[in-house]
C-alpha cells in the first residue's frame, strides 16, 4: 500500500469519526437542553410550593391566637 493510500484511508476514518463526533454532540446538546428544561420546571414547582409553605406559616400564630392561648386548639 502506498503512503497515499494509507494517507486517503487515515482521512476517511478521521472523517468518519468527526461525522460520529458530531452525531454524539447533537444527542448530547438535546439530552442537555431536555433536563436544563426539566431542571427549570423544577424549581418552578419547588418555588410554588415554598411559597404555599411559607403563607401556610404565617397563619399558623393568626390562628393560634383566634383560638386562645399559644399551643391551645379548637375542637
Amino acid at each position: 500500500m502506498s503512503r497515499f493510500d494509507e494517507l486517503a484511508e487515515r482521512v476517511e476514518r478521521l472523517v468518519l469519526r468527526h461525522e460520529e463526533l458530531k452525531r454524539t454532540n447533537a444527542l448530547l446538546e438535546q439530552q442537555l437542553a431536555t433536563v436544563s428544561h426539566e431542571r427549570d420546571s423544577l424549581r418552578s414547582r419547588l418555588l410554588a410550593a415554598r411559597t404555599r409553605i411559607d403563607a401556610l406559616i404565617e397563619r399558623i400564630p393568626a390562628e393560634q391566637v383566634i383560638a386562645g392561648e399559644p399551643g391551645e386548639r379548637k375542637a
